[in-house]
């Protein structure tokens, strides 16, 4: 499906721009573009994250998802300033679509990490009212299981060695698309 991946970095890139006040390209409508689909939308720069903004559940058609999220990764993500138009240029755009979450069975968090598939699994770390995700492209940087649930616990908002009942894990996988060159 790399005619839907392209449509998708199109939709995105359109969003921003126009928001932006900038020249938008046609997208060609397709009939999945109108299917529920959960995506999440990354934004680099010379290879460092600028913006990441997602959704979890197909909740909404997958163009508006895209563009919501589109939206919110360059001017609403709280760990960075909004995007400005002089940015876009050098703005690279990356759209993971995600498989619905999958609970994960574990007796213990040594039974969970040995679950854990490195470079295939998106993980939704929960524990009460702390949630947080990891994208299956995190573990480029945190290949290793401990570290990478350690990292997910404190984006969570609770200590790198936290574990308690009440933690629950899914997985999800993603296909993703990235632009080439910006």
């Amino acid at each position: 499906m790399p005619e839907l991946g392209l449509t998708l970095l199109m939709a995105a890139r359109n969003a921003i721009a126009a928001r932006l006040g900038q020249p938008i390209k046609a997208v060609v409508d397709r009939p999945e573009l109108h299917e529920k689909g959960a995506t999440f939308v990354t934004l680099t720069q010379h290879g460092n994250l600028r913006g990441c903004i997602g959704s979890l559940e197909a909740w909404r058609p997958l163009l508006k998802d895209v563009h919501e999220n589109a939206l919110a990764a360059a001017f609403r993500d709280p760990r960075f300033k909004p995007l400005s138009a002089e940015e876009l240029p050098n703005t690279q755009v990356e759209i993971s679509l995600l498989t619905p979450a999958e609970a994960i069975s574990f007796t213990s968090e040594t039974d969970a990490l040995a679950q854990l598939r490195p470079e295939t699994d998106g993980v939704i770390f929960t524990a009460g009212n702390h949630r947080a995700t990891f994208l299956p492209q995190v573990w480029e940087q945190l290949p290793d299981p401990v570290s990478f649930m350690a990292h997910l616990k404190q984006k969570a908002g609770l200590p790198a060695d936290y574990w308690g009942p009440g933690v629950r894990l899914e997985r999800y996988q993603v296909q993703k698309w990235k632009e080439n060159s910006c």
